[in-house]
């Protein structure tokens, strides 16, 4: 009697774990499912911004207002005048978002003055291999500064946070690891410091220089889509558990009877 019992409760038990595990493996398939429901609507948006006409670019007034949410990869064009502050390299190993940029190099970015004397800084393309070659940057960049405003086309983006791995800025020459143009013009001076300077940057498409250096154009998103393949494991395990229970259960019967 006393065994009898404890068969039973142990069935419950280990019938109880089950439902248990079941429940959470089907929950996060059911949560893969709706992120990958989530990725599909945020890529056909983020699609849907990289195909549309540029628009004029935002007042001041407006730009607190801005968020990565509704704005990132927004096409805008607007009338600037490069500066001739110190502009700053930003190394990148290849690029996620332009697909004629492969290999290590540097962005190089450069503030840019509004017709109001606000500051925007402009990520004016990708200058291959001179992450230590101060000098070869220096002399792309300059020719873009010529006091003159220039009508830009690119795109609305928002700065990037460095990572717990991530190396430390080199100001000596001027080289961030991070597209953090707030860190930049606080470090450099554009815009009086950071004071001034608009919370996004711009991703050049065009104009392109007649060098070709820095290297402007257009972008692409890719965007990472594994959720149906993890939601399909997920959605195995809870199988799993339940063909693992049934089994256990048919031997327990058998031990019994």
């Amino acid at each position: 009697m006393t065994g009898g019992l404890v068969l039973r409760r142990g069935t419950a038990g280990f019938a109880i774990f089950t439902l248990v595990m079941v429940v959470a493996f089907l929950g996060l398939g059911l949560w893969q499912l709706q992120r990958r429901a989530d990725k599909h609507a945020l890529i056909a948006a983020l699609d849907e911004r990289l195909a549309a006409a540029p628009v004029t670019l935002p007042p001041s007034a407006q730009w607190p207002a801005l968020t990565p949410e509704k704005d990132e990869f927004r096409r805008v064009s607007f009338a600037a005048t490069y500066t001739a502050l110190p502009d700053a390299m930003v190394y990148s190993s290849g690029s996620a978002v332009r697909d004629d940029i492969s290999g290590p190099g540097t962005w190089a970015f450069v503030p840019a003055r509004l017709p109001g004397g606000e500051t925007v800084a402009v990520n004016t393309g990708f200058v291959q291999n001179t992450m230590q070659d101060r000098a070869q940057q220096d002399r792309a960049v300059g020719r873009l500064v010529t006091g003159q405003p220039v009508k830009l086309t690119g795109y609305i983006r928002f700065p990037e946070a460095a990572g717990a791995l991530t190396p430390a800025e080199n100001i000596a020459k001027r080289l961030w690891f991070t597209r953090d143009h707030l860190a930049m013009a606080r470090t450099l001076g554009w815009g009086d410091g950071g004071k001034n300077v608009a919370p996004f940057y711009i991703d050049l498409e065009s104009p392109a220089p007649e060098s070709g250096i820095p290297k402007p154009g257009a972008l692409t998103v890719h965007l990472k889509d594994d959720h149906l393949q993890y939601a399909v494991t997920w959605f195995a395990l809870a199988g799993a558990v339940v063909v693992a229970f049934g089994v256990w259960w048919r031997g327990q019967k058998k031990s019994s009877s």
